[in-house]
């Protein structure tokens, strides 16, 4: 059989495979890679190559930057920072109408800064956002749509797994990758309001205003958001400044937070323990995806599909920006099948290259996928986001999430748009970095 088609077929099988038998996507992409490189090679060849993968990508130092960053994460959360976050914004906005649904992009940003998990964001801010949007008559569309795009913005504002993830495969500056996500993260979060905005006006009753608050309690409840701030400013700060490197910020940042829950007891030492093994769990469940998808892209490379893709890709006879509508494509239909984090790992390999050698700059590439993939976080039918948010709001159908979900496509479109018009919103603020 033709090597070109001896990898499309893994495609399909591991599309199969995690369709049919539900098996994770680490371990689903595993054992297709491995099982092709047995057939493309030899079985001793194969476990060989497997285990010098392995070994050369594990064995990095910067791999300690995910589970600092998840731990510094998990503690805020079972600190209650959401809740605090969630109060700030709503005495601010809930007075106007869709103003709880604006505040919870609003926490939802502000949990992301310290989370970068769009599951762990969209699973905290349903329990403390839902109930409140409920009980004010807001339309189950609207709330729910709102908790799940909100929960994206975790992969684009700093610090984000995804960009760790990226710079540890291509080569590129985490601290310029981290710097590049802030204005395209205030972009989408300024989209998603002016999307809430629209849509009560064209539906007054989806979002009905609150119950109004003193300026005493809008000021109070500023405190809520000084540890997200602090937090924020130490990383984004120590890093840009050339202080810490990415692992050394992301121990920072956890040491901070344990230390400023220990002086406020907001974190008992229950707490702090479920945290980390949280942690834990959640970094591991990381590793084994990255491990897959090396294995996986092993495959690939050796079937020589990744190479031949982007030589058609680059051969289409378009400009520059034309080919990253196509490839913006491809990962548009990607996304809607494949899980985000997965899908770049496996599209790098083809993708990445192609951009250097259109001239792209690896920083605003690295900045420009991060958005286009945290798309399929909520569209069907693997929106992770989607289906977290739906577990949690009982009585709200899968499709009513979906459906609030795809008003806010358009607010990703368009910072997408903005990006590609004017590439220097993401690397302007990157030039900083040391």
């Amino acid at each position: 059989m033709n090597m070109l088609l001896e990898g499309a077929l893994g495609i399909v099988v591991l599309l199969a495979v995690l369709f049919l038998l539900r098996m994770p996507v680490g371990f689903a992409m595993a054992a297709v890679g491995l099982a092709g490189l047995m057939h493309v090679t030899s079985v001793p060849a194969a476990l060989g190559l497997v285990g010098s993968e392995i070994w050369e990508n594990f064995s990095s130092y910067g791999f300690t930057v995910i589970p600092l960053f998840v731990l510094m994460g998990q503690i805020c959360f079972y600190s209650g920072v959401n809740e605090r976050l969630f109060r700030t914004a709503y005495c601010w906005l809930g007075h106007i109408r869709g103003g709880m649904a604006m505040a919870t992009v609003m926490a939802c940003a502000g949990f992301a800064a310290i989370s970068g998990s769009n599951s762990a964001t969209a699973a905290t801010m349903s329990t403390v956002a839902l109930p409140q949007m409920k009980k004010y008559g807001y339309s189950p569309v609207l709330s729910t749509g709102a908790v799940a795009a909100g929960s994206t913005l975790g992969v684009v504002i700093p610090p984000s797994v995804v960009f760790i993830i990226y710079g540890l495969q291509t080569g590129t500056s985490i601290a310029k990758l981290f710097l590049s996500g802030v204005l395209p993260g205030l972009l989408l979060v300024t989209l998603f309001l002016l999307i809430i905005v629209r849509l009560c006006r064209l539906h007054p009753h989806w979002g009905p205003a609150s119950d109004g608050v003193t300026w005493r309690e809008r000021l109070a409840a500023l405190g809520g958001s000084v540890e997200m701030l602090s937090l924020f400013a130490l990383v984004m700060g120590g890093m840009a400044w050339g202080v810490f490197t990415p692992s050394e910020a992301g121990a920072a940042g956890a040491g901070l937070s344990i230390l400023m829950n220990a002086a406020t007891r907001k974190l008992s030492l229950r707490g702090l323990r479920v945290a980390v093994m949280d942690s834990i769990r959640v970094s591991c469940m990381i590793m084994v995806i990255i491990m897959g998808a090396v294995i996986f892209g092993r495959f690939l490379s050796v079937t020589r599909l990744p190479f031949d893709v982007a030589a058609w890709v680059a051969g289409l006879d378009l400009p520059g920006w034309g080919v990253m509508v196509v490839i913006s494509l491809i990962y548009l239909v990607g996304g809607m099948i494949m899980d985000a984090l997965a899908l770049l790992l496996i599209t790098l390999p083809i993708f990445f290259p192609l951009a250097q050698q259109l001239g792209y700059d690896p920083v605003w590439f690295g900045s420009f996928i991060c958005v286009l993939t945290t798309m399929g976080a909520i569209t069907p039918p693997v929106g992770i986001s989607s289906y977290v948010v739906s577990a949690m709001a009982p009585g709200v159908t899968l499709s009513e999430v979906f459906r609030g979900g795809n008003y806010f496509l358009l607010g990703f479109l368009a910072c997408l748009a903005a990006m590609l018009v004017f590439p220097q919103m993401v690397t302007w603020l990157a030039g900083y970095a040391s």
